[in-house]
């Protein structure tokens, strides 16, 4: 007889390839057939709700690595917290305005772009941000992200862009939003303003200089020893074409000065840097007169090559860092010359127009760029006599975001919204406080930006976004914008379209009552657009207070580690000053995707890792579960050879699926489970360890560390199951009765490993969990489940004790049993018999009340326990072992050797052992 065909072996049609690529595009159709996140929100209509409000992306170009992470890690946790019985609803929203997309239009339309107007302009632009929308939103629900794509938010529909006019409206009311000539980060290149977030810092060579600034002689009275008609204060600087804006020259309070002579000449330095100076120039130092406070504020200096003072101020700001611990001041080209410019009542005087060129206020190089200029200044120094040194070095400098061209400091009046206005910048320190930061650091980094941060600039000189609605009197010039008509406007927007800003009169615009106070009824327009930092900073109040299934606030803000000076301050400004809280509870910030070398991904370096890519060769599962067994806390690299690993480690788990599967093919949950009383000890051990998973995970996703989720599914399906318990299941599973206590035991244990497995894969293997739902024939989804629950009595901690020292033993059993088998004294280690001592007299006691059992537990045919230890043994690291081949005859069935006296007890099947003769029958 073919005794093959009666063991129970497993019996599944789930497919052992993937094949990935080809199937999760089927599972995408049926989500969207049967309206699968639909179903996943109408089943938790009663349940708490869990907000995690998305950061848009930006509508331009195809979705890179960096928004697969972040969306991925977004999804995970939606699913988690539906799993854990909330309703998680997932609003996807997009970034539609902005400079990036404006450029496209006009890149592609080229000359023509010239004569258009800035209407023409806005339409294009909005048709283009729609296509990016449209192929970025397939791109995420092919990463498996469920979600309310069907009214998502865009920062460019009516609602919203009225919502965010609105909301500038009662800032404006509040005192928050006012106009002001202050220099600004500005983009000679894209000729516009820059807020501290769009700006990028890179190495760049620039030209230092010490200048002398010719002190008069009748300053000088009260100063004994000097050169009266030789005596200069020296200041340097790295930016030369600021010296025709220089008004001031800024002493330290508390620092000392001298005038120190080199050569016939006293240069007035702090004492802290003049051998620096020395140095650095090369000349050589002679004799120092020490300066009094009063004496230094008698100076009258004179501007190094314009015919103007340079007044004498004093700031903190001033250190001894390098230089010589007196700054050149120009109050239009710095934030802190700015701020001792306005202390000190100098005029903010910027002779630079929007191009970075120079105006008329500095008729000599009318029209130069200022980059040019920096040694067309130094040439004119030097011609002049008041050149020390020039030495060209490169340092970190600020460049623009975009067209990543260095920048310029430049005082333009813009709109601003005012940090520092009604206690507002210590009310967000408090916010920083109440708030969860993941990770932790990321608290103190947000804070530093917060205590640092100047008034956000509010304008931009471009067409495609939201026009600030400020207008003039034409007659006198004044500015009539106030939070009356700002509102008017949002009311107008909402109903017909902000575009008409650009094409209606101004009549239409603003209340029917608007009069200037000089009388006039006679207004035109400005045509700035609000900071897009602005659209997407107050998406928390359009998405949040509008989409019917979300609150506000948030429970979580999870973006790029760069959102820290980005999205999550300009959502928090507004949301302090108008509902005196932040609009999330907890913070979660991600690493950067690098290669595998650790270096930034770039098409021009050939290095970059597509989604699409490895979404049609391995599968999006594969990439999500990258997602997950990365700390995304740091950053993170990927190469095509990662994702090879990560599909072998996906084989492991799918191949753990497919023989619970194959083993369950006969069981009926309903009528076949084993009362947990009655199950073995090694069953409930199992139990145990999964009680402990499932609690470990849930915590692990709970605590947002899914590379703990990751790696302890991992080393489940590879130690407890593939290496011990599967092993030892199989001489049950397959060889026991189909129907009999021990394989039911097993089963029911199966069965709970299978269901509790299922459910915990779920948020990271969003396809395969639910190909698993589907092949099982189930209704629904599994993303619509509640994550399995488990018997508390499970938990064994008497069973766990007991069954680790077997596990541990066992460990030395295998080492004793490769000896043998090396010595080619038995194959599989069923043909083996061992005997083993332990010291622990209850361990002891332990294996043999195990009887039969323990034999099956070590996968040998026979067991002897000895009261001590034998010569034949060797000691390994918990126990003595000797394994030899076992006596007696090998049943064809189950493979077991027995005595002759086991064998045979049927005539009928005189070769198999007394257990599967009784299997057969």
């Amino acid at each position: 007889m073919d005794y093959s065909k009666t063991v129970n072996l497993p019996t599944t049609d789930f497919p052992m390839k993937a094949n990935l690529p080809q199937r999760e595009p089927e599972i995408l159709k049926k989500w969207e057939a049967e309206n699968t996140y639909e179903f996943i929100q109408n089943s938790r209509n009663a349940d708490k709700l869990y907000i995690l409000h998305d950061g848009p992306p930006y509508a331009n170009g195809h979705i890179h690595i960096g928004h697969a992470l972040n969306k991925i890690l977004k999804d995970i946790i939606i699913k988690h917290k539906t799993m854990m019985g909330f309703k998680a609803p997932y609003v996807p929203g997009w970034d539609c305005h902005g400079l990036p997309i404006e450029l496209q239009v006009t890149k592609k339309l080229g000359d023509k772009a010239k004569d258009m107007s800035k209407a023409e302009i806005r339409k294009l632009c909005r048709v283009y941000a729609q296509e990016f929308i449209n192929i970025q939103m397939e791109e995420f629900k092919q990463l498996g992200v469920l979600g309310n794509f069907k009214n998502p938010y865009k920062t460019m529909t009516n609602d919203y862009e009225s919502t965010i006019v609105k909301k500038l409206g009662m800032l404006y009311k509040e005192g928050f939003i006012f106009k002001g000539k202050k220099p600004i980060y500005w983009c000679p290149t894209c000729e516009t303003a820059l807020a501290e977030a769009e700006v990028e810092y890179n190495d760049h060579t620039s030209t230092s200089i010490y200048v002398k600034f010719k002190v008069d002689a009748a300053s000088l009275n009260a100063v004994k020893g000097v050169d009266k008609d030789n005596t200069y204060v020296v200041i340097w600087t790295t930016t030369p074409w600021t010296l025709p804006a220089n008004l001031a020259v800024c002493f330290h309070p508390d620092f000392e000065y001298s005038a120190y002579k080199f050569g016939k000449e006293y240069f007035i330095l702090a004492d802290g840097l003049a051998e620096n100076f020395a140095s650095e120039t090369g000349l050589n130092k002679g004799e120092s007169i020490k300066l009094k406070i009063s004496e230094i504020e008698a100076l009258s200096v004179n501007h190094p090559f314009i015919d103007r003072k340079s007044v004498v101020v004093f700031g903190k700001h001033v250190t001894l860092e390098q230089g010589t611990g007196i700054v050149h001041t120009a109050p239009g080209h710095g934030a802190e010359d700015y701020i001792v410019g306005l202390e000190n009542g100098l005029d903010i005087f910027c002779p630079v127009d929007h191009a970075g060129k120079y105006t008329d206020d500095y008729p000599e190089m009318k029209g130069v760029h200022v980059f040019k200029a920096n040694q067309l200044v130094v040439d004119k120094i030097k011609q002049d006599g008041t050149l020390i040194q020039q030495k060209e070095i490169s340092h970190s400098y600020p460049h623009c975001w975009r067209c990543k061209k260095p920048l310029i400091f430049r005082a333009t009046e813009q709109w601003f919204f005012g940090v520092d206005k009604n206690n507002l910048r210590s009310e967000a320190l408090k916010a920083v406080d109440s708030t969860k930061w993941i990770p932790k650091w990321g608290e103190s980094r947000f804070r530093a930006m917060i205590e640092s941060r100047p008034d956000w600039c509010l304008s931009r000189q471009r067409s495609w976004g939201v026009p600030i609605p400020s207008f003039f009197c034409k007659k006198c010039g004044k500015n009539n914008m106030n939070e009356k008509s700002v509102l008017f406007f949002a009311e107008y927007a909402r109903k017909n379209s902000i575009d008409d800003w650009y094409t209606e009169d101004i009549t239409k615009l603003i209340p029917a009552d608007t009069k200037c106070e000089c009388g006039s009824n006679d207004f035109s327009k400005e045509y700035d657009i609000l900071d897009v930092w602005f659209d997407s900073g107050v998406s928390h109040f359009a998405v949040l207070d509008n989409w019917p299934e979300l609150r506000w606030p948030a429970d979580l803000y999870l973006e790029g580690s760069d959102q820290h000076r980005g999205w999550f301050q300009s959502s928090l400004w507004p949301s302090i000053a108008l509902r005196q809280r932040a609009p999330f509870d907890t913070v979660l910030t991600h690493g950067f995707v690098l290669d595998d070398k650790g270096k930034a991904m770039s098409k021009s370096v050939g290095n970059v890792v597509a989604p699409e890519k490895i979404i049609s060769q391995y599968g999006a599962d594969i990439l999500r579960m990258w997602v997950s067994s990365e700390d995304y806390r740091n950053d993170l690299k990927i190469s095509y050879d990662m994702m090879k690993q990560i599909s072998d480690s996906y084989r492991k788990i799918r191949n753990t699926f497919k023989f619970l599967i194959g083993n369950l093919s006969d069981f009926d949950a309903s009528k076949d489970m084993v009362e947990y009383s009655n199950l073995t000890d090694l069953d409930k051990w199992m139990l145990d360890r999964l009680y402990d998973l499932n609690e470990q995970i849930l915590a692990a996703y709970d605590n947002f560390e899914f590379h703990l989720v990751y790696r302890k599914i991992q080393n489940f399906c590879a130690v407890e199951l593939s290496a011990i318990y599967f092993d030892i299941s199989k001489d049950i599973l397959y060889i026991e009765k189909a129907d009999s206590k021990n394989r039911r035991s097993n089963q029911t244990v199966i069965y709970e490993i299978c269901e509790t497995m299922l459910r915990l894969c779920a948020p990271i293997l969003a396809f395969t969990t639910e190909e698993i739902w589907m092949f099982n024939g189930r209704k629904g989804t599994v993303h619509a489940e509640k994550y399995h629950i488990l018997n508390p009595q499970y938990k064994n901690e008497s069973i766990q004790e007991k069954m680790n020292n077997l596990v541990v033993i066992k460990q030395d059993v295998m080492k004793a049993l490769e000896v043998t088998r090396k010595e080619g004294k038995v194959g599989k280690s069923v043909e083996a018999e061992i005997r083993i001592y332990v010291k622990s007299d209850s361990i002891r006691t332990q294996l043999k009340d195990s009887g039969s059992e323990i034999a099956r537990f070590f996968q040998v045919s026979k067991v002897t326990v000895c009261e001590s230890e034998e010569s034949s043994m060797v000691k390994y690291d918990f126990s003595s072992v000797s394994a030899d081949k076992a006596e007696g005859v090998k049943c064809p069935r189950c493979w077991n050797v027995y005595d002759s006296k086991e064998i045979g007890t049927d005539l009928s099947h005189p070769e198999l052992c007394r257990r599967c003769t009784e299997a057969i029958k």
